[in-house]
């Protein structure tokens, strides 16, 4: 139904459009009350323009503030279009101020950081027009009122005169029945004055209500009744001329609460209008996102390198297993393969692999191969005059990484795989060509009874490895090499390891599990080790660092949360007069916290977006040097990490806007509006 035809049944009925029965109110000081309004009784019809006339502190804003909605503690009612509003009821309300009521105010309440066209806008955004029905609406009306050529301007720009323009327009633009002037011309020039009530008396002759609050008599003129207003009482009810015809079909533009995208949209341009007092705000959160990314970047570049080292020495599809030597079943794998090295030395018999035990592996399910394998130490390597001593002498088998030969090949019958420690003494320049070299290998290996046996064979050289990085260095030769040096010399020469190939990778640490709990007469019968368990060792130690680092980090990110909230209640001081003409428009309580909290993630994500740039900027700096070092990328930030940043960043800034938030939603509109 259109809005004539619902004032045309009004008045058959004999309603008025907007009724004011019994109105009063008071204020109080301590337990002393002042009354304001004492039984108003009012009634006003579309097409209207009528005048409140009053000396000041005659309760003439506090009797606007009840019929727009904003003032909520009163005695009396308050019924438009036949149905009384309920002032206990804040989302009626909101509804009321939505969709009925058209500020205009004497200090124009303009909203600084916004452009003409915003502001008209701002009262749009709560209608079901789209974005460019939008944008065309405000046009028009900016245009009406004489001002399409400067839309694009900020309120500080513009005269008294077209900011009061400004306000007339947003005060139209959802086209609303009533239009509540509160001393429109108090602060204008007589050319603007007369401009402005034109604009009134146009707009009362479009069919609506408009009521003007003025202590002028030439302003009050102006309209169709003056209704004077003295000491909270009506003392004159004075028609002028017949009201205006509501005979006009309005625009009807439903209203609707502010999408969450207006929010944003606001939010996103007072951040911008303040962009460089924000900015050291961002800057701080963004230094604490990147140190954080920085250590967490370290850390896995620390981790992939280690595995990276591990695994050109290691396949991870091995473990290596030892007899185990202990009776303390509470000990872990690497502790009982601790005291089977330390049994070698006193009684070497008693850590070797029996066929018995060898096939016991063999039969395990998901092992595919078990090389059985020597751990002999205090080895020496002797070429002509260089020497190498305190070496420790290994078989070469599956587990062991082709990756780590730098030059030549895995050691067959005969032969030897030194380091490139040894190969750079015999020739600096050419260590490469120690390969066919003959050398002396001399150890001392232990008989069946555990005596010491001496054993010398010249061997070989097959290859060479990397030179070790904890100092000391490692030999190796294939099984059947060392089995026949030690059944030679006469020492015991039964397997003290095995390299047990398992099928999958996935599988290693489940079979490395199952090895390590196997007993006889419930003592345990091996301790097994995989390089996976031992990376996760190195791991967890790495993570720890990491995350320590990374914590002591992110304490600079409490320091940014603080700058955050501060900011924020900074920004609600500010914009208390905004939120009080937002509030007038009919914003919720929720939509001022969603304002605020919008503008705080907008602070986190940038901060996020530049932390992450810091990150990956400085991270590639870092990485070019230490590349030089250790020939690997050690700061390797992951898409992971980034994520995390941005986590966090939301969640600092979320919980930093909180309470400012809600101190702005929960101001008084009344009081904001009056705010300086």
């Amino acid at each position: 139904m259109q809005v004539f035809d619902v004032i045309k049944k009004l008045r058959r009925l004999g309603m008025a459009f907007l009724s004011l029965k019994d109105i009063h109110k008071s204020y109080f000081l301590g337990k002393e009350e002042f009354p304001v309004l004492m039984g108003i009784d009012l009634d006003f019809e579309l097409g209207e323009f009528v005048s409140i006339l009053g000396e000041s502190g005659g309760g003439k804003s506090t009797l606007m503030n009840i019929i727009g909605g904003l003032d909520r503690n009163f005695e009396g009612t308050v019924t438009i279009n036949g149905q009384q509003l309920d002032h206990k009821k804040e989302k009626q309300l909101d509804e009321y101020r939505r969709g009925t009521i058209g500020y205009i105010y004497q200090s124009y309440n303009l909203i600084s950081h916004l452009t003409v066209l915003d502001n008209v806008l701002v009262a749009l955004d709560m209608t079901t027009l789209n974005r460019s029905q939008r944008i065309k609406r405000a046009t028009e009306l900016l245009n009406k009122v004489g001002l399409s050529d400067q839309i694009k301007k900020h309120p500080n720009q513009l005269s008294g005169g077209q900011k009061q323009r400004v306000a007339i327009a947003r005060a139209l633009a959802a086209d609303p029945q009533v239009i509540i002037a509160d001393e429109p011309t108090g602060a204008l020039d007589s050319t603007n004055t007369k401009e402005v009530l034109d604009l009134l008396d146009e707009i009362a002759k479009e069919g609506k209500l408009v009521i003007a609050v003025t202590h002028s008599q030439e302003v009050a003129n102006y309209g169709t009744r003056i209704v004077h207003l003295a000491d909270g009482k009506i003392d004159g009810n004075e028609r002028i001329k017949e009201a205006y015809s509501t005979d006009v079909e309005s625009d009807d533009i439903p209203a609707r609460p502010l999408a969450a995208s207006a929010s944003y949209r606001t939010a996103f341009k007072h951040l911008s209008y303040n962009f460089w007092r924000n900015s050291l705000i961002i800057l701080g959160t963004a230094i604490g996102l990147f140190s954080v990314m920085l250590f967490l970047g370290l850390g896995n570049g620390i981790k992939g390198y280690i595995n990276q080292q591990v695994n050109d020495l290691a396949n991870p599809d091995y473990v290596t297993v030892m007899k185990n030597t202990s009776k303390d079943n509470k000990k872990s794998a690497s502790e009982r393969m601790s005291a089977t090295e330390q049994a070698m030395a006193t009684n070497y018999k008693s850590t070797t692999l029996s066929d018995k035990l060898l096939n016991k592996l063999k039969n395990t399910k998901h092992v595919t191969k078990v090389q059985p394998g020597f751990q002999l130490g205090n080895a020496n390597v002797v070429s002509g005059k260089q020497s190498e001593s305190g070496a420790t002498y290994l078989t070469w088998t599956g587990q062991n990484s082709s990756k780590s030969i730098k030059a030549g090949n895995k050691p067959g019958s005969g032969e030897i795989l030194v380091d490139k420690k040894f190969a750079e003494s015999i020739d600096s320049k050419n260590w490469k060509g120690a390969i066919g070299d003959k050398v002396t290998v001399t150890f001392t290996a232990m008989s069946n009874d555990n005596q010491p046996v001496k054993v010398t064979k010249e061997l070989k050289i097959s290859g060479i490895t990397a030179a070790s990085q904890q100092g000391g260095s490692s030999i190796y030769s294939n099984y059947s090499t060392m089995k026949t040096m030690l059944g030679d010399a006469g020492a015991n020469n039964v397997p003290t390891m095995a390299s047990v190939k398992i099928n999958s990778t996935k599988k290693v640490k489940s079979v490395n599990d199952a090895i390590n709990k196997m007993k006889t007469n419930g003592v345990h019968d091996f301790a097994s080790i995989s390089v996976g368990s031992i990376l996760d060792t190195v791991n967890t130690i790495t993570d720890l660092a990491t995350n320590v680092l990374a914590a002591i980090a992110a304490i600079s990110l409490v320091v940014s949360a603080l700058m955050i909230i501060v900011s924020m209640y900074m920004s609600v001081s500010e914009r208390t007069k905004e939120i009080g003409i937002l509030r007038a428009l009919g914003e919720s309580r929720k939509d001022i916290r969603r304002l605020f909290t919008s503008e705080s993630l907008f602070i986190g994500l940038l901060a996020a977006v530049l932390g992450t740039v810091m990150a990956y900027v400085i991270g590639f700096g870092l990485n070019e040097v230490l590349y030089k070092i250790a020939k690997y990328n050690l700061i390797q930030i992951q898409l992971s990490n980034v994520i995390f940043a941005f986590i966090v960043a939301i969640i600092i800034s979320f919980l930093a806007a909180l309470m400012p938030a809600r101190r702005a939603s929960r101001l008084n509109p009344i009081d904001a509006l009056a705010a300086d």
